[in-house]
């Protein structure tokens, strides 16, 4: 059952995502991305499986079975890399505001 929820999740995630990247403002299109960035995180730790719960061995001997950690460690270096990609996109479009005064698609290209 909760996988059903998460995939349900997921597509809610990636529908707001590709609904903002689909905008004609710059700061929707970026965080659009940051969201579809993050659902595809949701998504690989929801393929890591539910399965097994215990994340290391128990020093104990409980004889647990184990997760696979390597899921954890690639999304959790996807959200740092992509918390810094967000903020400098965001700073560019700070500095396309400055420069321009609009931060709107049409206006930017020349074409309406």
């Amino acid at each position: 059952m909760t996988q059903v929820v998460l995939a349900g999740v997921l597509g809610v995630l990636f529908t707001i995502g590709t609904y903002l990247v689909l905008r004609r403002d710059v700061v929707r299109v970026v965080w659009g991305i940051s969201i579809i960035s993050q659902s595809a995180n949701v998504y690989l730790v929801t393929m890591g499986g539910f399965e097994h719960l215990a994340p290391i061995l128990s020093g104990h001997g409980g004889g647990a079975e184990t997760t696979d950690p390597l899921v954890q460690a690639l999304v959790l270096t996807a959200i740092v890399i992509g918390f810094g990609t967000t903020a400098l996109a965001l700073v560019l479009t700070y500095r396309v505001y400055e420069e321009h005064g609009t931060i709107d698609m049409y206006e930017l290209g020349g074409s309406r």
